[in-house]
């Protein structure tokens, strides 16, 4: 268990900014607490410094996981979130697609949503961002929008509208 270096610690911070923006601060500074991310066998975990000092004690190799698992990075050294960091990054995310109830289940199978599927949009969503909800507010997972939100007024209803990232169908 490692801190980030510098490299890992950008990598890492503008693939959650594409989904919270600028609401990245309120992850590290808390009201409860202070938060970290560290590194252990590629992945990051996100854990309050108290159970960190409580962890000290436990050899690197005998340490399984720590806190919660927001991500890995991969061979090529991208990181890539997964859907465990969902309750975390969820409440600051800044664009949000959700999706009506028929197409919820689709999308937790993996597959990417469709113009007809779309229930609304956040205004002024750029392509390539947004955390997919169903119409009651629960997160599903992340998504990235394959269109501004005024092409998806104009596009055909079978054209995809949000790329599959991850979901809680994962878990």
């Amino acid at each position: 268990m490692r801190p980030l270096t510098e490299e890992e610690t950008r990598v890492m911070f503008e693939k959650i900014a594409k989904y919270i923006g600028e609401n990245l601060q309120l992850l590290v500074d808390r009201p409860d607490g202070t938060y970290c991310f560290r590194l252990h066998n590629d992945r990051v975990y996100y854990v309050s410094e108290m159970i960190l000092k409580l962890a000290a004690n436990i050899s690197g190799d005998k340490l399984v996981s720590l806190g919660t698992c927001f991500g890995k990075f991969t061979k090529t050294h991208k990181f890539r979130l997964h859907v465990t960091a969902l309750d975390y990054l969820a409440p600051y995310a800044k664009y949000k697609v959700w999706i009506k109830p028929g197409a919820e289940q689709s999308f937790l199978y993996g597959n990417h949503v469709l113009k007809s599927d779309l229930g609304r949009i956040t205004e002024n969503t750029s392509q390539y961002q947004g955390v997919v909800y169903s119409m009651a507010d629960i997160p599903l997972g992340f998504g990235v929008a394959a269109k501004s939100t005024q092409d998806c007024r104009k596009v055909d209803p079978m054209a995809i509208v949000v790329f599959h990232q991850a979901d809680i169908g994962e878990y």
